[in-house]
């Protein structure tokens, strides 16, 4: 019986779930939003929530712990120092997925994946060259 077990296969062995799942939450750190699939956005947004409650415990065991997760030490000084600090008077809900669509290429459902205090900053305007 299947009840209560709700891990998301991904059509991928156990070992390539994790690494792939540890990459994208690690880009999501690092870069504060990231676009993926649907099924992979909201595979990462649960481990991206744990990260956050380990940073805020903000312990050794905790650092040991997300370094384990995330197999990437730069994600985990990220994480540590800017992400869940930021996040500290948050109780959960730590992350959102923003729906764009299906892919053109083969209709998989696109998302982005972001911080919720995640404020992106306006894109330049192009300069207009004047005319004499």
């Amino acid at each position: 019986m299947r009840h209560r077990k709700n891990t998301v296969k991904l059509g991928r062995p156990t070992a390539a779930r994790q690494a792939l799942i540890a990459s994208l939450v690690s880009n999501l750190i690092l870069n504060k939003r990231i676009t993926t699939t649907l099924a992979k956005a909201r595979a990462a947004k649960r481990q991206a929530d744990k990260m956050v409650t380990l940073g805020k415990k903000d312990t050794l065991a905790a650092r040991r712990q997300a370094i384990s997760a995330l197999r990437d030490e730069k994600a985990v000084q990220e994480l540590f120092a800017a992400v869940a600090p930021a996040m500290k008077d948050r109780a959960g809900g730590y992350t959102r997925v923003v729906k764009l669509g299906k892919r053109l290429s083969d209709s998989s459902e696109m998302c982005i994946l972001e911080w919720v205090d995640f404020v992106p900053k306006a894109p330049k305007k192009a300069e207009k060259k004047d005319k004499k």
